[in-house]
């Protein structure tokens, strides 16, 4: 099993001995009770799946462990057993309640919080947030009304059993349950009552009516001049998540509009919107909005845009730069039962379909945005260029291309020339690595080329395919050889003596990187071609006329 964020394994040096840690363990569990808990397997090494075999572990450790906890942070409750493994092998399984209205922390006064498999210091600005979200981690699963399961509204659970049953997400052994069992199994029931998931989703109107807070969702559409042309609202809370989401998609008719580009002897049809990422955005909308918070669901239309606004902020260690790759349910329950009725993606990648689909259809990847108390995703209508389509259609044909280097391959196609730091900007990649991992196959099959090296390497199309593929790109400076580099730059000098780089760089063409440009003034100020006087920003170029 792999270390996630409610599942961490420790070596037993960490808690016996002269390498015993404590404040590593104390940490750890800070971080998972300001999360939603977890357990803390000591005894199992990284990497490994089991402990050492007929490891033992000596019967006061626990009660040990449990103590020195309690000493070195506030708010935290743990329990600690030792299990048999199948090899013999023993450990202590630490478990860690999630402290559900209060923030826990060392004894020191540090904070900690668990993203995916790591424990991350909380920075004292996202503290509040953290306290906002705790209510959120537990809305769920809470019986408030006290709503009988006798009260179902029957049509939605008939409908919803037939749905699992038609999921093949779904285990022979969940989709043998009864409905009793499949309302406890899914969280939507304890003991006769619903809880406020189960209402959400299989309650009544009047019921679901009485949620703090029941999604409402606002369709407003404007024109060129900011005026509101259209509104629809769906806030009379008859239907649940997923009716919403169906209703939204079929009973706005701007979804149907589109263009037609030419795609060889064929025409392609693109919509302005398409489905898989309206419905995607929707869904983020709804299973990620904090329940516990009073606000709307915006569908904002503009001419060249659309926007999806949600009430709170992004979950805790979730930002606009890495939400491509982190993964954090606000509501893990609700997720669930999306994922299982096929409504979502599986975990991760449901902005990676939406990057896919529109970066093939040659249009912009969607930008998220945080405000300070709500978050929107835009999405442009706009395709940048029409052979981009057919370009990465017959590509695709051609190679079967997977998700990451139909979305790399996009991303080079749209702005000719990628720098490796503009890539790792775009994807928010860690480095060169990451960068290799997500081109794949594409240098291998001569599909992308590369020029350069380490942070200075450009990717870019092969030439041979554009050609091949009658792809009418746009001509560029990027890709400017040195020397043709060097004789602009003296050019530009001569007519414009003691200039500042950022004037050289603006005339002889923004799409040159800055820092190519200083780097060639270096290297003509070593063989004594130009001249500056000042420093820094108020340096000043010009050529050398003794030289």
């Amino acid at each position: 099993m792999e270390e996630n964020i409610f599942f961490d394994r420790k070596s037993l040096k960490l808690v016996t001995g002269k390498t015993a840690d404590w404040n590593e363990i104390a940490k750890d569990c800070v971080s998972f009770a300001n999360s939603r808990g977890g357990s803390i397997l000591i005894g199992i090494e990284d990497e490994e799946n089991e402990p050492a075999v007929n490891q033992k572990i000596n019967p006061d450790l626990p009660q040990k462990i449990i103590k020195r906890v309690s000493e070195l942070t506030i708010n935290v409750g743990t329990t600690a057993t030792i299990i048999t493994s199948k090899n013999g092998g023993e450990y202590v399984d630490l478990k860690v309640l999630p402290s559900i209205s209060t923030i826990a922390s060392t004894t020191d006064g540090k904070y900690y919080y668990r993203v995916s498999d790591n424990c991350l210091p909380l920075p004292p600005d996202e503290l509040m947030r953290l306290l906002t979200d705790k209510p959120s981690y537990i809305w769920e699963t809470k019986v408030v009304r006290n709503v009988p399961k006798t009260e179902i509204d029957e049509a939605k659970l008939q409908s919803f059993i037939l749905n699992i049953q038609a999921s093949d997400r779904i285990s022979k052994f969940v989709r043998d349950k009864g409905k009793d069992e499949l309302l406890e199994y899914y969280l939507m029931a304890e003991g006769q009552h619903l809880t406020n998931l189960g209402v959400l989703w299989l309650g009544k109107r009047n019921d679901r009516a009485k949620l703090l807070y029941a999604p409402v969702v606002q369709f407003l559409k404007y024109d060129e001049h900011g005026q509101r042309v259209n509104k629809m609202v769906w806030d009379d809370f008859w239907l649940n998540p997923k009716e919403l989401i169906e209703a939204v998609w079929t009973q706005i008719p701007d979804w149907k509009e589109g263009i037609e580009v030419s795609d060889g002897m064929f025409r392609k049809f693109i919509p302005n919107y398409e489905e898989e990422v309206v419905r995607e955005l929707l869904v983020n909308a709804l299973v990620h909005r904090p329940y516990t918070t009073r606000g709307d669901i915006f569908i904002n239309l503009y001419p060249d845009r659309l926007e999806i606004r949600n009430p709170g902020l992004f979950p805790l260690g979730v930002t606009t730069e890495n939400i491509l790759h982190k993964t954090i349910r606000r509501n893990e329950h609700l997720a669930k039962v999306f994922y299982d009725l096929k409504l979502m993606e599986r975990e991760g990648s449901g902005y990676d379909k939406m990057y896919e689909i529109l970066l093939g259809n040659g249009k912009e990847i969607p930008i998220p945005n945080e405000g300070d108390d709500s978050v929107w995703v835009t999405v442009k209508k706009r395709i940048t260029k029409n052979e981009i389509v057919s370009f990465i259609n017959r590509v695709n044909n051609e190679y079967q291309l997977r998700q990451k280097e139909l979305i790399c391959l996009g991303l080079v196609a749209q702005h000719t020339t990628l720098s490796a730091i503009e890539f790792s900007s775009l994807l928010n990649l860690p480095g060169q690595n990451a960068i290799k991992d997500w081109l794949g196959r594409l240098i291998d099959l001569g599909v992308i080329r590369t020029k350069g090296k380490t942070k200075g390497t450009e990717y870019f199309v092969n030439p041979e395919l554009l050609r091949k593929t009658k792809f009418k790109g746009k001509t560029t400076l990027k890709k400017i050889e040195d020397h043709r580099l060097r004789e602009l730059i003296y050019q530009d000098l001569i007519t414009y003596p003691k200039s500042a780089i950022g004037d050289i760089h603006n005339r002889i063409g923004k799409e040159i990187s800055k820092r190519r440009i200083k780097f060639q003034l270096d290297q003509m100020k070593e063989k004594d071609e130009i001249v500056w006087d000042g420093e820094k920003r108020w340096r000043r170029y010009s050529i050398n006329k003794k030289a």
